[in-house]
């Protein structure tokens, strides 16, 4: 299913393209219930004034407010008005290198495919892959101005929507603590020892069904069986000790290796 049908502009070059969702979440949808009646809960939208009667979604506008009680309205058709041509099409501000992409600045990706000029949209994607670069676009979804990053995965053109500088939260304070020579190279050689490619396709959402395997017996009137998992280790005070016990006596590293 489309999200998005525009195009792709940078110079005089035009691709209309549609973009479709990369992801399906693995939610599984829980309804609330009266617990004596078993019925669902159900909202309903009122007003300040309206005495508790429902306000029907026809009936509902946007509305700004500039003063109290004071507020100019917005129809889709005023938004809309507001967009120039510009605005409706990806726009491509310039072609940056994909590894200066801090990943805090990543949204919601979405697969581009063209839906015209797709000799034009093969010459910029092959273009993108072979120069390790990024577009990186302006438009506008919905109401809302939103940076693109338009990048090339697998042979395969990635819109993700970016979040803004302004939107990104200042780190948090961390107290430099002094460490131990010693506890730095363990850590190093654990990180090794536990190091291997990216293959994401190892890893399931266990969680996930377990939740589905509790409905079905749930469905059948069957109790649902606590899961039993080994202990998990005690914490230990001692870091280098928590170190040297996480690699065990077999993996770990030679005095000379530890900075012994």
């Amino acid at each position: 299913m489309a999200v998005f049908k525009g195009a792709i502009r940078f110079g005089f070059v035009y691709i209309p393209i549609t973009l479709s969702r990369s992801v399906k979440p693995h939610d599984i949808g829980f309804n609330l219930l009266d617990k004596k009646t078993m019925s669902r809960i159900q909202y309903k939208k009122t007003c300040v004034d309206c005495q508790n009667k429902e306000v029907k979604n026809e009936d509902i506008v946007k509305g700004y407010q500039y003063d109290k009680d004071k507020y100019v309205l917005f129809s889709e058709k005023d938004f809309e008005k507001i967009k120039s041509e510009q605005d409706k099409e990806i726009v491509i501000q310039q072609f940056v290198d994909t590894k200066e992409i801090d990943p805090l600045y990543f949204e919601k990706s979405y697969y581009a495919v063209p839906s015209g000029a797709e000799r034009a949209f093969q010459v910029l994607l092959q273009a993108l892959e072979k120069q390790q670069k990024a577009g990186l676009a302006k438009t506008v979804l919905g109401n809302k101005e939103t940076l693109l990053l338009l990048h090339v995965r697998k042979g395969c053109m990635i819109v993700t929507t970016l979040y803004f500088q302004s939107e990104i939260q200042k780190k948090p304070e961390i107290k430099k603590v002094k460490v131990d020579k010693k506890e730095v190279e363990l850590a190093i050689y654990l990180i090794e020892q536990m190091s291997g490619p990216f293959a994401m396709e190892k890893y399931k959402d266990e969680y996930h069904e377990k939740v589905k395997k509790a409905i079905k017996r749930k469905i059948a009137g069957q109790e649902i069986i606590e899961t039993k998992e080994k202990k998990a280790p005690i914490a230990t005070i001692n870091l280098l000790e928590a170190l040297q016990k996480s690699l065990g006596t077999k993996n770990r590293p030679s005095k000379r290796r530890a900075g012994a």
